[in-house]
């Protein structure tokens, strides 16, 4: 026993608590509820929130071509936003009608500030832009905030989707957006309801009356005003004046002149007046039946998904009863069930491993109160974990929990070892007491004091090492950061309170619960294992050079299986949900997208394993989506996988759509929801992997991007493994141009802007006011019929009034001719970008993809000169979590190596317990050969784990071996080889029950792991599988390898007399 004035801190603690024990469980108690606490209103998610810090700047201007969106709008806009605090990058898009700025700000950034910035640089931007647009920022969402969509079905027939689309506009969406959580909802598909003018510009003519007269006309007759008020009877009475349009017969009464005789000349004689469809940007399909309404659910930042999607299902039901007849909510994405499926995973293997690891516990130490002291620190390790995790803003999601989940093992460590010696020393003592030998200490509290003093320090320092060893997974920046630092967090945090309590309440516990005799290692169990091992262990030290030169040569294997590994950045979580992302060229039309949209939703739906398709083609009205027109979004729901054909897989169910969704022209792209959309928000590109074509302009970087293309698809190295890759077109656009002659116009006395204004207004039509409905508002649109403006000829006759007042066609002051040009323009830092998508198959690693591909395009592409390449997607992150880890992994080991010699005080002890490094990776690279994995940042996680357990295992072993020597030493039994043999086997063979339990804990642990197949099993699985195969080649390390180098270290300096040699120890006493 060690005398009080020698104790260390950690010593103190533990007798402390120990004696204090009923403190120490009213603290522990309170510490547990606090945990419960936070644990019951931690957020749930399915997968931490990987979306950058990005503020939306959206601008809509009708009718105006790309060109002219980005000259006037986003190019003078982006390069005004460059300059605020704190941005990454600007990412510009134009588009018909409409202008689209993506700000995204250094990881941290406050939203609300960065939000706040941008208003101030816009304000200083405004007279950059036409006067009648104004730029406003988004929702303060990203596309990752989608988190509930649906769809309207009406199955009565008796309502049109016009009505549909006002029901969802003006009920359904303003009730939704109401709830606490929501940002914004969106709508989508459907028709628009919009009150259109089409005027017969020969009656305008024959009457005389210039378009621009019946705008104003239009306009004047749809207000209402006040008179303030008078008194009547001794009441105030309110004076209105009525005007507002509300009806066809209202539009069609507006006057527009009178006559020399007094007769007006209303609209209805010179234009037809009637209901039809608003400017469409994108439609919706649901299930091929058709055009449908969709409603769009887009959570704001920071929010809980679950309990948001909880509320908007509560309002939606609540809404149902005052649906018309025969109108249907149909869900067509809900990430709760996604939420739901991977906390059930997780919570399901945490359970399994809980049950494991206690069963091992129980089966080794027979003695049901001893176990109980170790089994009952997994939950309330694990409860303390969630109080840091809810202060600090982590959501319970598949990265946290598994956190967790690799760490159950590892958290009774301490435990066994102190309660495995606490057994040792309880019946050494007993055993003394039966002989009448004087022991010491005296009490049996002292004796469970002392027995945990003697190990505890050193186990709590191997727990330590293991928290430490997730330094350099903290320290990880970006999209690999948001994903993996929760799980190093919660791992750390499990680990630390697991080894505050290995301190704290397992003494007060220990002290309390262990009753009775106790029997030591004389379980059968143990019997048979140290019986069997002593022979083992007598063999190793007899053959101990054999056994180093194979342990050399199993280690230099890794090499050559490190090789034969493919990389990636992390298997793709399977969200149970498909999103399936066709293009086509653009400029095609509403009607066209429609009906390939349809087509396909009723081609995906007859496949026996879809359950349901809700399709999209372009954009819905968030500024959140800028899709084009010539971009398609299915969301495929498939059915249970027991009722798929027998033995499918999801890549085989992938590979069987892409086989029947084979169009040509449109390249297929197969994704998960949430990870498409934080692809798209963190690259621009929306697949995992894509080229980025910078240049000067349009025409040339297509060029490029085309030729991109084409070597990928064609050159050997890349095309079995490329399954689409497909440039942008970006100059795929069709216009229709009117070239004014100034010198043509000025003979008339017309001015560019008069000749302009024919054009917005008859041809392309321009919305020159609204109706109020009651709580409905609907456009009023002015265009010249269609006979008049559906072809070239008929273009040429719109009639323009002169300054003196003569009508003359358009045709006399402008050329009329189709061009092609841009349909959609990219920017990126104010630099003209094009992009092209590529999506690899599975027969390969992106990374290895892209080592590939940037070959073939070296060999195969020339790159203009002013021109370059910028390679994006998820291959980044796995880039430059390797640079990163390349530099931080080796200063955390030599900060675990410098915390060794520290504690050990003897370099070549410390160098024993490193080796048990180099030899976890045997185990490593092996099991991830033999499962075919793939090297990514999920395995390089699981391989930083391990590391840190395979020193604890090497800690534990050379601790008992220390122990052991000392004991043999100070009692002057360390004379010859034989008695080393026999104290090495004292200390490995006849200590092997804390080291087994240990090992087993850790191994058997992982188990439920390998063996989990719900959502987010594979992620768990990458990191896992390293961490087994690990362990067991570490194990294997520490019980045969360890006590052959023990043997070779201190056989040589065998001391003659006993009494010469101090003990040197990596032990506590």
């Amino acid at each position: 026993m060690v005398a009080s004035d020698q104790l260390t801190i950690l010593q103190r603690i533990i007798g402390w608590c120990a004696r204090n024990w009923l403190l120490t469980f009213i603290v522990t108690v309170a510490a547990t509820l606090w945990g419960y606490r936070s644990l019951i209103n931690a957020s749930l998610d399915a997968m931490p929130d990987l979306s950058e810090v990005q503020v939306i700047v959206y601008t809509k201007w009708e009718g105006r071509s790309p060109d002219l969106i980005e000259d006037q709008i986003t190019y003078p806009l982006a390069t005004t936003l460059l300059s605020i605090p704190k941005v990454n990058y600007v990412r510009g898009q134009s588009m018909e009608g409409y202008s689209f700025l993506y700000l995204v700000f250094e990881e941290g950034t406050d939203i609300y500030w960065a939000r706040s910035r941008v208003l101030e640089y816009l304000s200083t931007a405004q007279n950059k832009v036409p006067k009648e647009v104004q730029p406003t920022l988004g929702p303060d969402a990203s596309s990752v905030g989608w988190v509930y969509q649906y769809a309207l079905k009406d199955t009565s027939g008796h309502h049109n989707v016009a009505e549909l689309r006002s029901l969802q506009d003006f009920k359904l969406r303003y009730a939704l957006a109401s709830v606490k959580g929501v940002a914004e909802v969106a709508s989508v598909g459907g028709y628009e309801k919009e009150y259109q003018i089409d005027i017969d510009p020969n009656k305008l003519a024959s009457f005389k009356i210039p378009l621009n007269r019946v705008i104003a006309a239009v306009r004047a007759s749809n207000n209402q005003v006040g008179g303030r008020m008078i008194e009547v009877s001794g009441y105030e009475q309110s004076i209105r004046g009525r005007g507002y349009i509300s009806s066809i017969e209202d539009l069609n009464k507006v006057v527009l002149k009178v006559s020399k005789n007094g007769t007006p000349v209303i609209l209805d004689q010179v234009a037809t007046v009637h209901l039809g469809p608003a400017f469409q940007s994108g439609q919706a399909d649901l299930n091929g039946e058709g055009v449908t309404v969709g409603g769009i659910v887009v959570m704001r930042y920071g929010e809980n998904a679950l309990s948001v999607i909880a509320a908007v299902k509560q309002r939606l039901e609540e809404l149902k009863a005052n649906l018309p007849q025969g109108v249907e909510i149909v869900p067509v994405y809900d990430r709760s069930d996604l939420i739901k499926r991977a906390t059930a995973t997780l919570n399901h293997t945490l359970i399994e491993e809980m049950l494991i690891v206690s069963l091992i516990i129980t089966l080794f130490l027979l003695h049901a109160r001893s176990a109980l002291v170790a089994i009952i620190t997994l939950p309330i390790a694990v409860l303390l974990a969630f109080i840091p995790m809810y202060y600090q803003g982590l959501t319970a999601n598949i990265m946290s929990l598994s956190g967790i989940a690799v760490a159950i093992g590892t958290m009774v460590d301490a435990a066994i070892a102190m309660i495995e010696n606490v057994h040792q020393r309880l019946s050494l003592w007993q055993t003394q007491k039966l002989v009448g030998l004087a022991s010491s200490p005296s009490s049996r509290t002292e004796v469970i004091i002392s027995a945990m003093q003697e190990v505890g320090p050193s186990i709590f320092f191997a727990l330590l090492i293991i928290t430490i060893s997730f330094i350099p997974i903290l320290t990880l920046e970006g999209t690999e950061g948001r994903l993996f630092k929760p799980l190093a967090f919660t791992k750390s945090y499990s680990m630390f309170f697991a080894a505050l309590l290995s301190i704290t309440l397992i003494p007060a516990l220990a002290v309390l619960v262990i009753k009775g005799a106790i029997h030591g290692d004389q379980s059968w169990l143990n019997r048979t294992l140290v019986a069997i091992y002593i022979r083992v262990v007598r063999l190793t030290v007899k053959f101990r050079w054999l056994v180093i030169i194979a342990a050399m040569m199993a280690l230099i294997t890794v090499v050559p299986m490190y090789r034969m590994l493919g990389t990636e950045f992390m298997p793709a979580l399977n969200e149970g949900t498909l999103l399936y992302m066709p293009t086509t060229l653009p400029s095609i039309s509403i009607s066209e997208a429609t009906r390939i949209l349809q087509t396909m939703d009723r081609m995906l739906v007859k496949l026996p394993e879809i359950a349901q398709v809700f399709g999209k083609a372009g954009r819905s009205t968030s500024p959140t989506d800028s899709a084009p027109l010539s971009m398609f979004e299915i969301m495929i729901q498939p059915k249970p996988q027991s009722e798929w054909s027998q033995g499918m897989s999801w890549d085989q169910l992938i590979q069987k759509l892409d086989q029947t969704m084979q169009f040509p022209g449109m390249p297929n792209i197969w994704w998960m929801p949430i990870q498409t959309r934080t692809e798209m928000l963190a690259t621009g590109i929306r697949s995992a992997l894509g080229i980025k074509v910078f240049g000067p302009d349009l025409e040339s970087i297509q060029k490029t991007a085309i030729e991109i293309e084409n070597a990928l698809q064609q050159d050997p190295r890349t095309k079995p493994y490329t399954r689409s890759a497909f440039a942008e077109r970006t100059t795929g656009g069709y216009f229709l141009d009117f070239d004014i002659s100034r010198d043509k116009a000025a003979r008339f006395g017309l001015n560019i802007a008069e000749v302009q204004n024919i054009i917005v207004a008859a041809m392309g039509g321009e919305v020159i006011s609204q109706t109020i409905e009651g709580r409905e508002r609907y456009g009023i649109l002015v265009r010249y019929g269609r006979p008049y403006r559906d072809h070239i000829q008929a273009l040429k006759r719109a009639l323009i009034f002169t300054a003196t007042g003569a009508q003359i066609p358009i045709s006399q002051v402008a050329d009329i001719k189709f061009r092609t040009g841009p349909a959609m323009i990219r920017s990126e830092d104010a630099q003209l970008v094009g992009f092209v998508n590529i999506e690899v198959t599975d027969k390969i690693g992106i990374v290895d993809y892209v080592q590939n591909a940037k070959q073939v395009v070296a060999d195969k592409v020339k790159i203009p000169d002013g021109y370059r390449l910028d390679w994006a997607g998820q291959f980044q992150y796995y880039t430059r979590a390797k640079a990163s880890l390349a530099i931080l992994v080796p200063l955390t080991l030599f900060l675990i190596f410098f915390m060794l010699y520290f504690h050990c005080k003897s370099l070549v002890e410390t160098l024993i317990i490193m080796l048990a490094l180099p030899f976890s990776l045997v185990g490593s690279v092996g099991i991830l050969l033999w499962l075919q994995y793939r090297i990514s940042v999920a395995v390089a996680v699981g391989m930083i784990a391990v590391a840190g357990l395979a020193v604890e295992l090497g800690v534990l072993m050379l601790l008992y071996l220390n122990m052991a020597w000392s004991r043999y030493q100070a009692e002057g039994n360390l004379n010859t080889q034989s008695d080393l043999t026999n104290a090495i086997v004292e200390g490995a063979a006849k200590r092997l029950r804390p080291k087994l339990m240990t090992g087993l804990a850790l191994f058997i642990g992982l188990i439920p792991i390998m063996e989990a197949n719900g959502t987010g099993a594979d992620v768990m699985k990458r990191i896992a599988a390293p961490m087994l195969g690990g362990i067991a080649s570490s194990l294997l390390l520490v019980l045969i390898v360890f006590p052959a180098i023990f043997a070779i270290w201190k056989g040589k300096a065998l001391p003659s007399s006993p009494k010469q040699q101090k003990p040197r120890s990596c032990h506590t006493v």
